[in-house]
């Protein structure tokens, strides 16, 4: 079997797959969709705090950046006195 046919046949059982996974998930939700949306406030409540822990890296804070870190001063450090540099 040569890697064409072996490319072919792969990419033909995802598909198999992808079209099994869809079905299940229609019936699944079709016949219990009421326990899900009765679920669905907790589910959400429990996404916040694992969106916060694994999507966090994005509030704004520059490690890298060197503005305004050899003078020791960044965003709420305070007045400077102009006399102390």
């Amino acid at each position: 079997m040569n890697t064409h046919e072996h490319a072919q046949r792969q990419s033909r059982s995802r598909w198999v797959f992808i079209l099994f996974a869809l079905i299940a998930l229609f019936f699944l939700l079709s016949e219990h969709r009421a326990h899900f949306f009765g679920a669905l406030p907790y589910l959400l409540l429990f996404a916040c705090p694992l969106l916060h822990l694994f999507h966090g890296h994005g509030h704004g804070h520059h490690h890298g950046s060197d503005q305004g870190s050899s003078s020791g001063q960044g965003p709420g450090a305070g007045p400077v006195d102009p006399s102390s540099r």
